[in-house]
């Protein structure tokens, strides 16, 4: 089997961890939860080093 997979990124584990526990503390679909992780994710990573 010659299957291609797309490798995951750091970045997708990041969202898909924050979007697994947004849907599992609020109940929202996969689509809002995935929404809602990106831009968690996105603010995150824009926070400047020394605040982090």
């Amino acid at each position: 089997m010659t299957g291609t997979t797309e490798p995951v990124t750091r970045y997708q584990r990041r969202v898909d961890r924050v979007k697994h526990i947004v849907v599992e503390r609020t109940g929202l679909s996969d689509a809002k939860a995935l929404e809602l992780a990106v831009h968690m994710v996105h603010e995150l990573d824009t926070l400047p080093e020394r605040v982090r």
